[in-house]
């Protein structure tokens, strides 16, 4: 596989496999922690018990700040501390942020987790794509650039496919804390295999030199940051005060100051592209319109955490045929579930939860959730009285278990995107160097463009899931779910390394991870978008809504790039030749 390849490039390969390992195993289980309740019977597997739009909110902030600080990562290592360092940086950091969420609770360390995360993730990720494209600057494997992204894209996705698997048998068997130290470890195993590679990354972390006229570090961090908090602090208190208290303007406050703090943020890009001059003018005015188009992209993507996963949850069938049962039972990917009583919150068709008179979410007894969409006619039998027993003997445990469904665990869903990254990989990177070799081959921003169209089809899949499952009222077949990632992945292999590959192909050579951190801007406010839409999702009549949303942006982005492919071909006929 990296056969013509630089050497360094397994060795990018597998730290980004790790890290990647350590992020969607995070992602996977960490809606599902937010919405779980109490567990009497075993307090390590107790979720935090947020409200659904409460944890889209903080899903969605947290998923937005993780690409919000690759800007900050970014200059910093194009100026100041290089890549490799940056990297080990920010894979220590992230590694303490996962194992920090192993200690339950909704508190301060809860919040500082994520801090650390987010901080870790800015240094990290913008680093170790530019080292990537730095790599294929030597003349010998320059046309292998695209190639090599779509490798290293299936190192990420290697690594966020055998992750939920770790993630179900843990938090199934132990609890959510073993699982979110699982994705620490993993963190750490990656910048320990990068530390024994450095040597053959060692060409590409060159600091590159300024130019007369760029701005120190200090003060570019002052002037965009400086004005990005003063516009959260506007998003944050001023929509209340002329609306109303409560009123805010896009769902939540935090909502309303990520979002007007991005706006300085922007600003600075477009100053950058309208201060430079002759050649790195084009390059980056090239870039800006495509940053803002892919933002539909990830926007819809990374509901896979959220709405998605949502969906697997509760309107999903997920009984296990029984031949399946002993390798699912073996990897710890099983979810038990009964239909005995138990103290359960009472839901809205919508899956918030109804309030009691003393405001606190009110309680019933009832079977467990899965149930509620399930005809009567096809549940299983109670388990008997005894199954409550503390000391079972090994009969009565058997007779409790036979009266258990056994269902995929959600967050094995995560995984189908992953599997079908590295099983399609292999195809996309041949079609298009068949493609090449018949001088057809589309361009980088021709592909984006089709990726953004296959983008939209995918969320038709999802709109007749929903006409099909009568809007939720009955479970619909896990192929939907599947479908739906099976489409998008497509989309997703002509975009997002091909979007990597064309900033590294693109950016002024003394600008490259900060334009990486530009790409990873656009990534945060789709991000931001999705937590946003995700939580529209349980507030529509119908739930098909949100994905004609969905389907109605990737289509109008696409047609974008369509209309900027003249310009952008331009340009890259006549700066990379």
């Amino acid at each position: 596989m990296f056969k013509n390849h630089p050497r360094g490039l397994p060795v990018l390969f597998f730290t980004e496999m790790w890290e990647r390992f350590g992020f969607y195993l995070m992602l996977g289980i960490f809606t599902l922690y937010m919405k779980a309740g109490a567990d009497a019977a075993m307090p390590a597997k107790s979720g935090l018990g947020l409200a659904p739009q409460q944890a889209s909110d903080i899903y969605g902030t947290y998923i937005a700040l993780v690409y919000l600080t690759p800007f900050i990562g970014g200059l910093l290592a194009d100026r100041v501390l290089g890549y490799r360092r940056a990297i080990v940086i920010g894979g220590v950091l992230m590694g303490l942020g996962y194992s920090g969420l192993a200690i339950p609770g909704y508190g301060p360390w809860f919040f500082l987790s994520l801090l650390l995360i987010i901080i870790g993730n800015g240094f990290f990720k913008p680093n170790i794509s530019t080292l990537v494209g730095n790599l294929y600057n030597n003349e010998q494997y320059k046309d292998y650039k695209d190639a090599g992204f779509n490798i290293f894209y299936m190192g990420i996705n290697i690594g966020a496919f055998v992750c939920n698997f770790v993630a179900a048998y843990l938090r199934n068997t132990y609890g959510w804390g073993y699982a979110f130290l699982a994705a620490g470890i993993g963190m750490f195993f990656g910048v320990a295999w990068f530390l024994t590679g450095m040597k053959h990354t060692a060409e590409a972390d060159v600091l590159k030199p300024t130019k007369p006229g760029d701005q120190p570090v200090g003060q570019i961090l002052a002037a965009v940051f400086g004005p990005a908090a003063v516009f959260a602090a506007l998003g944050w208190f001023v929509p209340p005060l002329l609306g109303g208290e409560g009123w805010t303007v896009f769902g939540s406050k935090s909502n309303d100051a990520f979002l007007f703090a991005c706006v300085p943020v922007t600003w600075f890009y477009y100053r950058l592209w309208k201060g430079s001059d002759g050649e790195d003018q084009e390059r980056i005015g090239a870039l800006l319109p495509l940053f803002a188009a892919v933002i539909a992209f990830w926007a819809i993507f990374h509901q896979n955490g959220d709405a998605l996963t949502t969906w697997a949850d509760r309107y999903t069938r997920r009984e296990i045929p029984e031949a399946a049962a002993p390798l699912l039972e073996g990897v710890g990917g099983v979810q038990r579930v009964d239909t005995g009583l138990r103290e359960i919150t009472i839901t809205d068709d919508h899956g918030n939860p109804v309030l009691g008179p003393d405001g606190k979410p009110a309680k019933e007894l009832g079977p467990d959730p899965y149930f509620n969409n399930v005809p009567k006619s096809e549940w299983p039998p109670p388990p008997a009285p005894a199954c409550k027993a503390e000391v079972l003997s090994p009969e009565t445990e058997a007779s409790c278990k036979a009266a258990q469904t056994k269902l995929v665990s959600t967050e094995l869903f995560q995984s189908v995107n992953a599997f079908f990254v590295v099983f399609l990989t292999p195809f996309v990177v041949g079609f298009f160097a068949l493609m090449r070799r018949k001088n057809k081959e589309p361009s980088t921003p021709a592909k984006i463009s089709i990726g953004l169209a296959i983008t939209a089809l995918s969320t038709l899949v999802m709109v007749a899931a929903t006409f099909v499952t009568h809007n939720g009222a009955d479970k619909g077949s896990a192929l939907w779910l599947i479908g739906t990632y099976g489409v998008i992945t497509v989309g997703e292999l002509c975009l997002s390394p091909m979007g990597l590959s064309l900033v590294s192909k693109l950016s002024p050579a003394r600008l490259t991870a900060l334009m990486m951190g530009g790409w990873f801007l656009s990534t945060s406010i789709g991000n931001k978008l999705s937590g946003i839409l995700s939580g529209l999702f349980t507030m529509f009549e119908h739930k098909s809504a949100v994905f004609l949303i969905n389907f109605g942006g990737a289509l109008v982005a696409s047609l974008l790039i369509v209309l900027m492919l003249p310009r952008l071909r331009r340009v890259m006929n006549k700066y990379l030749k």
